[in-house]
Formats: C-alpha cells, sequence, structure tokens
C-alpha cells in the first residue's frame, strides 16, 4: 500500500518514519519551495502541489494521491486531520483515510455534535449551552450556569475562536470577537458555552478503535498551557486517582463504540480540584503529544493508525511503564508575548543519550517562516519516574543548540525547574498566572551573536562542513543555561 502524507514538518517525517519502518512506500506532499526540507527526503518519492495553499485543500490533496498512485492518504495532524469532508473526499476517491470515517468525524470532532452525543450517554459534561448563536443567547446561558465562562468554537480547536468571559458586559464584544475568529480559522462562527473550571487539570485519553471495540491507551496531562496551547505534556498524570482514571477510560471508550470509531482518538476531560472529571471535547486524529503515551506504553500510535486501516486487531496495551515528558520547542519569542519568529536556521544540534526522543522537522539551513505553526522540535524524556524524566528532558534542552531563530528553549527550562512544575501542582492557568522573567543571554552565546554579526557574508553557518563558519572554533556550549 503506497501511503501519501498529506503534511509537512514535525509530523510528516514522523509519519514518514514509521511507513520506511513498516516497509511502505510513500510519497511526500512537497509545495513550491519546500524541495529541500526533510520530509521530502524520508519519502520514497514527492508529489508537488502548487502552494502551501494545498495543504488545507481536499480537491488538491486527492489530485496529488491521484497523480503519485498512492492507495491511503494519512493526514497526520493540523491542516486536515479533521476534516470529515476529506475523508469522505477521500473515500469517494477509492482511497484510504487513515483516520476515522467521515461519519464518526461529524459525530465528535465537532464540539456541539460530541457535547450532544456525550450527554446522551451519561457522561459528565460541564454545565453550558450547546448552541449560542447571538450575544444574548450567550448572556442568558452564562447567567444560568454563572460567570466565569468560556465561548468555544464549534468548529475547530488549538484555542482559536476561544475567550472567557468574566462579567455579562464583557460578552457582546467577547463573543463577536470569538466569532469572527472561528470564521476566520475554521469557515465555521458558530460557538458554544461552557463553565470555566478553575483550578483544573487538562487530562486526555488516548484511544485506538477498529470501529467496533475501542480500547484506552493511557491519559496524559497536558494542563500547561498558554493561550490554551500546550506546551509541555506528561504521562502519566502524576495527580489522579484510579477511580477518576478508570470513569475517564470508562467514558472515553463508550464515545468511541457509540459512533463507530476507527484509528487513533483523543478524548480530553477538565478534572476539578474535588477530583471530578468532566467531558470536554474528542479530537478525532493523532495529537502532537502522542510520543509520551508511546513511551510508557510501548505501542507505535502511527503504526497502530496505518495497521487499523488495513483491518487489524486492536492491540492490547500494557499497563504504563514509568514516566515521559515532553516539551514543545517553538520558534517564538516568550519574553515579546509569544510573538512568532522567523529567520534561518544557521547551526543546529540536538543531543543523543538514552531514554530521549527528538521529533523534528528542520535542519541547518531551513528557513522558519510566519505561515506554518512555530512548533519546530519536540523533546521527548523517558524514566523510571516523574523526577528522572525531568532531569534528563532538562539536560537535553540545555545540550540544545539552536541558531539563527529565536526560540521558547529558555521558557521551558524555566517551567521544568520551577518549584511547581517539580511538586507536581500543574494546572490550566499556571503558566498565564506566574511571571517568568527573561533570564540574563550567557556570556558565550553573546560572544557568539558578536561573531555573526563580523561574519563578511552577514549570514554564519552553513552546515557542519563549513570549515569558515564562526561556530566552528565556539566548541560546544549551553543555550539557554
Amino acid at each position: 500500500m503506497k501511503v501519501l502524507v498529506a503534511n509537512r514538518g514535525e509530523i510528516a517525517c514522523r509519519v514518514l518514519r514509521a511507513l520506511r519502518e513498516m516497509g511502505l512506500p510513500s510519497v511526500a506532499v512537497v509545495a513550491a519551495g519546500e524541495e529541500d526540507e526533510p520530509h521530502a527526503d524520508l519519502a520514497s518519492e514527492i508529489v508537488m502541489v502548487p502552494g502551501p495553499e494545498a495543504y488545507l485543500d481536499p480537491a488538491a490533496m486527492v489530485a496529488a494521491a491521484r497523480r503519485s498512485g498512492a492507495q491511503a492518504v494519512h493526514p497526520g495532524y493540523g491542516f486536515l486531520s479533521q476534516s470529515a469532508a476529506f475523508a469522505r473526499a477521500c473515500r469517494d476517491a477509492g482511497i484510504v483515510f487513515i483516520g476515522p470515517p467521515p461519519e464518526a468525524m461529524a459525530a465528535l470532532g465537532d464540539k456541539r455534535a460530541a457535547r450532544r452525543t456525550a450527554e446522551g450517554l451519561g457522561i459528565p459534561v460541564l454545565p453550558g449551552a450547546r448552541e449560542v448563536d447571538a450575544p444574548a443567547a450567550a448572556e442568558q446561558a452564562a447567567a444560568r450556569v454563572g460567570y466565569p465562562v468560556l465561548l468555544k468554537a464549534a468548529g475547530g480547536g488549538g484555542g482559536r475562536g476561544m475567550r472567557r468571559v468574566e462579567r455579562a458586559d464583557e460578552m457582546p464584544e467577547a463573543f463577536e470577537s470569538a466569532r469572527r475568529e472561528a470564521a476566520a480559522a475554521f469557515g465555521d462562527d458558530r460557538l458554544l458555552l461552557e463553565k470555566y473550571l478553575s483550578p483544573a487539570r487538562h487530562v486526555e485519553v488516548q484511544i485506538l478503535a477498529d470501529g467496533r471495540e475501542a480500547v484506552a491507551v493511557g491519559e496524559r496531562e497536558c494542563s500547561l498551557q498558554r493561550r490554551y496551547q500546550k506546551v509541555i505534556e506528561e504521562a502519566p498524570c502524576a495527580a489522579l486517582s484510579e477511580r477518576a482514571r478508570q470513569e475517564m477510560f470508562e467514558a472515553a471508550v463508550k464515545l468511541a463504540r457509540a459512533v463507530g470509531y476507527r484509528s487513533a482518538g483523543t478524548v480530553e476531560f477538565l478534572v476539578g480540584s474535588d477530583g471530578r472529571a468532566w467531558f470536554l471535547e474528542v479530537n478525532t486524529r493523532l495529537q502532537v503529544e502522542h510520543p509520551v503515551t508511546e513511551l510508557v506504553t510501548g505501542i507505535d500510535l502511527v503504526r497502530a493508525q496505518i495497521e487499523l486501516a488495513q483491518g487489524a486487531r486492536l492491540p492490547s496495551p500494557a499497563a504504563p511503564r514509568g514516566h515521559a515528558i515532553e516539551a514543545r520547542l517553538n520558534a517564538e519569542d516568550p519574553y515579546r508575548g509569544f510573538l512568532p519568529q522567523t529567520g534561518k536556521i544557521l547551526g543546529l544540534h540536538f543531543p543523543h543519550r538514552p531514554g530521549l526522543r527528538v521529533d523534528a522537522g528542520i535542519r541547518e539551513g531551513s528557513r522558519v517562516g510566519t505561515r506554518y505553526d512555530p512548533l519546530l522540535a519536540k523533546l521527548v524524556a523517558w524514566g523510571k519516574d516523574r523526577e528522572t524524566a525531568r532531569r534528563r528532558l532538562i539536560e537535553a534542552l540545555r545540550e540544545t543548540v539552536l541558531l539563527g531563530v529565536v526560540t521558547n528553549l529558555s521558557f521551558l527550562l524555566s517551567v521544568l525547574e520551577s518549584d511547581v512544575f517539580v511538586r507536581g501542582e500543574t494546572f490550566t492557568t499556571t503558566l498565564e498566572a506566574a511571571a517568568w522573567p527573561e533570564p540574563p543571554v550567557p556570556p558565550e552565546a553573546a560572544e557568539a551573536a558578536r561573531r555573526v554579526l563580523a561574519a563578511p557574508s552577514g549570514e554564519a553557518g552553513g552546515g557542519p562542513s563549513d570549515l569558515h563558519s564562526p561556530w566552528a572554533t565556539m566548541g560546544p556550549f549551553r543555550v539557554g543555561s
């Protein structure tokens, strides 16, 4: 089975490596100007698309699959991964979509529909309203459940189209702002409303399903978020009663069975200070943070997705072993409002050590722009216990060198070394409630910057074979130490 990977960057590399291990021929999608990107090198062949907009165009991706002779499509995450229309277009074209059926995607991927399904199954959902199509309806619902409340886009995720509303007089502006952003991001301005729960932990359950049965493959804690964007994730959850864990597992499996779900998916919950879990939503795709589950369970989730699409039986998940923590390395300046950063990657070094996994889609010479998500790489550490994994990840980040583009590396170190993270007291408000001051620039980094500015070309680097690179005389140094 030849598989087209309808994505780019880190997740395309991840899926393409799985296909190589399985001995399956693969096709990378390459937009103009991306011919030298790492995902193009990992595929058996490439297929060109006119431009970056093709990643969001179901017809363009189906056409690319047909041109390449691919029999299946893996969507990765983001872009078209949760598009029921894309899954349906693949099926209509006789192409296997490595993901859930479009009907299951529509039933669970849409937040209004998922909430309705959960309510029908008796799964606890936060007080709120599924349909708020005008400010007045939102105000009535908020008055009923009590402020603060959260407005959420029904057809999207990732924090887009989401607003917290503290008081009634804030509602009209928040409603219009959320609706505009939802329409721009997802082409769908429908909203729903939920009671804002705080303090709370964000805990999600990984599921696998074959269209009839489903299994829960452990949980992840993803409470450390900024503007509803996850920053650090771990598995298992450091503070979860066995009763709450089993209740979430049972609810997740019940949802998957109810809609005939097939493939991998994630059911998300909020866990309040009383330990009670509330259903939030379902992500009908692979998650960015899936490696932490893979490291503690030994299950290759991408391989499982492909095998389930081929009709394989469900794997039997073993009890989690040890602890895993993932940090997202982003091209953004955490000390200037997390402003996205651009530029050419002039130097790049990731450490190699037992218990460490690096998923990346960049190399020296790669150009980082603002068109795509700022995620550059994920560093994931495993240990026999949480503290071992934490120490291992800190040391790995200290050994990581990425020059030419500002990243959030120092911020990640500050969070991992903070007392609240050490104690496992992480909630959805933890990052935004605290100040994270900018650390001083290490003298080695200042010297490196001075050499770059003094270089005749004005641009250093060029790869490890560049003997004239100013970095060659620096030796290893630590960024963010």
